[in-house]
């Protein structure tokens, strides 16, 4: 069975073929034999690699990703591609072009997205490992929904190379796993400089997570427990949030003004990203070939409309607009606007704080079907998109329940001190298994 035939499906075949794959002399590394699972908007060299889009059905791409190359030089073992939202587009992976991914903890709610794949495969038990990818919460979200650990680095931290873009100056490659040591392990393989992404820093990971965070000083905005998010889901938080103090750290109360606009600038830059960066499917260079007997235009139309999903088509639709004459100044160039403010923000809070802490997701993972309507889907972004506007890492921890279902609390730390949020991180997870 090669690679690209496994479908995340938990029976029996599946984990007798995990127990082989463990098994198997796939070098030596610190992953060696290990399984991990890659999203599907990752490059993986003769596999498959579609973004959950039709409009790539039957790409197979000729190289691996960076990240993909790191992790097989350390012996792990990539069994399969992860579902996802269509190109990233989504916080439920129900906008994939093959279908759902159900939450492992409840198969009528959503995994959460866009890496709903990975996260719902790590709490399955069908990997140890996955990597995700983060453009407006991608990572953290379906870590929160799916009740494990998934960290957003510092942007430029992890290379972006085989990345297939969605929008450029806001995604990162990420690691997720059960557990804050084995994210660690993950980011320790895949951090690091590569010269074929020029937003790559030269800042290697070697970090191993320490559970000392006396002193520590936590921010707590109180735009993260405002209006929209479950008063259960706040209460789960603070009760973590509580937990940290006992372990030595303060709190510090703070504000994050820009917030108002954060969520605006995001869908502007993000669709105007997407709207270029998508323009090269086009039935000539990738996707379904288009109609040659056509007008340039027909075809082009005809073979986007059958490749690409409501959302994608929407977004496309929303940055082009954006991006046109007598409107980009009144949008795009404003959405940058808000986007520095959100940085200088932070860049404030983190004068006073180490680090800053609210809720991953302002609910619990929502029922299948429950956000049809766009705007309330992306009202559920909120809290994970003004870490990406900033570029700072954000880790999204298991805190607790409510109705059943996993809660994520968020810790958010200056640019590349992601170390430090994972030390807070694990701090939290160590005290709670005890």
């Amino acid at each position: 069975m090669t690679a690209h035939e496994i479908s995340f499906n938990p029976d029996d075949r599946f984990h007798a073929f995990l127990s082989t794959v463990k098994k198997a002399p796939y070098g030596e590394g610190k992953l060696s034999g290990i399984a991990v699972a890659v999203k599907d908007n990752i490059s993986t060299l003769g596999i498959e690699t579609t973004c959950a889009s039709k409009i790539l059905k039957g790409y197979i791409p000729p190289y691996d990703a960076h990240a993909v190359q790191l992790l097989k030089q350390a012996g792990a073992a990539i069994v399969g591609k992860t579902n996802m939202d269509e190109f990233g587009m989504g916080t439920t992976t129900e906008n994939s072009g093959f279908g759902p991914t159900l939450n492992p903890h409840d198969p009528n709610r959503v995994p959460g997205g866009s890496s709903g794949g990975s996260a719902a495969a790590v709490a399955a038990g069908m990997v140890r490992m996955a990597l995700g990818t983060d453009t407006g919460g991608s990572i953290r979200c379906p870590a929160a929904f799916c009740g494990i650990v998934g960290l957003k680095p510092t942007y430029g931290r992890v290379s972006r190379y085989g990345l297939i873009a969605y929008a450029n100056s806001l995604e990162q490659i990420g690691p997720m796993a059960n557990t804050v040591s084995d994210v660690s392990l993950l980011m320790q393989l895949i951090a690091g400089h590569d010269r074929r992404d020029t937003t790559s820093y030269d800042r290697p990971y070697t970090h191993t997570p320490n559970a000392d965070i006396k002193g520590l000083r936590i921010g707590i905005p109180q735009e993260y427990f405002g209006a929209g998010v479950d008063p259960n889901v706040a209460a789960s938080v603070k009760k973590a949030i509580t937990n940290l103090e006992e372990l030595g750290a303060t709190t510090v109360p703070c504000s994050i003004p820009s917030m108002e606009y954060a969520l605006a600038a995001y869908y502007v830059i993000c669709t105007s990203e997407a709207s270029s960066n998508l323009a090269r499917f086009d039935g000539i260079r990738y996707g379904p070939a288009a109609d040659t007997l056509k007008s340039w235009h027909d075809a082009y139309r005809d073979v986007r409309r059958a490749g690409f999903g409501t959302e994608v088509r929407r977004r496309i639709m929303l940055g082009t607009f954006a991006l046109s004459s007598g409107y980009y100044g009144k949008y795009y160039a404003k959405a940058q606007v808000a986007r520095e403010n959100v940085r200088k923000d932070f860049a404030r809070i983190f004068s006073e704080v180490d680090v800053i802490c609210g809720p991953t997701m302002p609910t619990i993972a929502f029922r299948l079907g429950e956000k049809s309507d766009p705007l309330s889907m992306y009202l559920s972004d909120i809290l994970t998109v003004p870490v990406n506007l900033a570029g700072i890492p954000a880790i999204s921890v298991p805190c607790g329940k409510v109705d059943g279902m996993p809660v994520g609390l968020q810790i958010m730390g200056r640019p590349f001190e992601d170390e430090r949020v994972i030390d807070v991180a694990y701090a939290y997870e160590q005290a709670v298994r005890l």
